[in-house]
């Protein structure tokens, strides 16, 4: 399974159109973000901790459903 770091890049764009795409430009230059991790505890309670660029927790848990959808296919 690839990590949800690697995921949420696939929504990484120059002008972001939506808070995905802002949470996803801001994560790629956060050099702290558990890169490797597809566990979600730990990437919550990092987020949680040191999340400051993230709007709202609603938008990294929407992340994180669309996450699971695709990559348990």
């Amino acid at each position: 399974m690839k990590s949800f770091y690697h995921y949420l890049m696939k929504y990484r764009q120059g002008k972001p159109a939506d808070a995905i795409s802002r949470f996803a430009n801001d994560a790629y230059d956060d050099h702290s973000f558990p890169k490797s991790s597809s566990h979600y505890e730990e990437v919550s309670s990092y987020l949680e901790l040191n999340g400051h660029y993230l709007e709202t927790m609603a938008v990294f848990d929407e992340a994180w459903d669309l996450y699971l959808a695709e990559t348990k296919k």
